[in-house]
């Protein structure tokens, strides 16, 4: 898996651009801000990646922080929403601003994004909107998901990792290793 370039831009096309990582050209799909972004910063630019492997094709999206790239694989987490689709919600909007959407349960903004139906945008508002919750209380969005693979293969359901991980203080989330914060929230849930 390739997780992150650095080079210059050759070129760019829009949706994509290709980066020059040593005389080999990367085409890296990303958002109309990022494609700005590396654009005006044509020297050394480093884009971190999310690698798509299907049948048919070997694509990479771009993103300039963790955080986006993050919240990218929570959109195609959602059944029915593929890389280009979450791309363009990246278009649309900044993390923060999809971040908003989600938590304030806000489906125009989802619908404004060109082939992303009503179903779409509900299902990406009620599957995500209580990751999206922790993640905005200023939390590691990283750490809350290693607990949660954690707990999923003890075989909780989505609803009782989520409520076992909204019951961690804070101070235990930021603080404690995973492994810790599973045992607390293992307490919790009765195990």
């Amino acid at each position: 898996m390739i997780a992150k370039l650095e080079g210059k831009v050759a070129h760019r096309f829009d949706p994509y651009l290709i980066i020059d990582v040593n005389g080999v050209g990367y085409k890296v799909f990303a958002s109309s801000v990022v494609l700005e972004h590396l654009n005006t910063n044509p020297d050394l630019v480093s884009i971190f990646t999310y690698t798509y492997v299907r049948e048919d094709a070997l694509e990479l999206f771009g993103f300039l922080s963790l955080e986006e790239l993050a919240l990218f694989e929570q959109l195609i987490s959602v059944s029915g929403i593929g890389p280009k689709t979450a791309i363009a919600i990246f278009s649309i909007g900044g993390k923060d601003e999809i971040s908003d959407a989600i938590a304030k349960e806000n489906v125009a903004f989802f619908t404004s994004v060109p082939r992303l139906g009503l179903k779409n945008a509900q299902k990406i508002i009620i599957e995500l909107k209580g990751k999206i919750s922790l993640a905005s209380q200023g939390l590691s969005l990283e750490a809350d998901q290693g607990v949660a693979s954690a707990l999923k293969a003890f075989g909780f359901s989505q609803k009782e990792i989520n409520e076992a991980i909204k019951h961690m203080s804070q101070k235990e989330r930021k603080d404690l290793d995973p492994a810790s914060q599973v045992k607390i929230a293992l307490k919790y849930l009765g195990k």
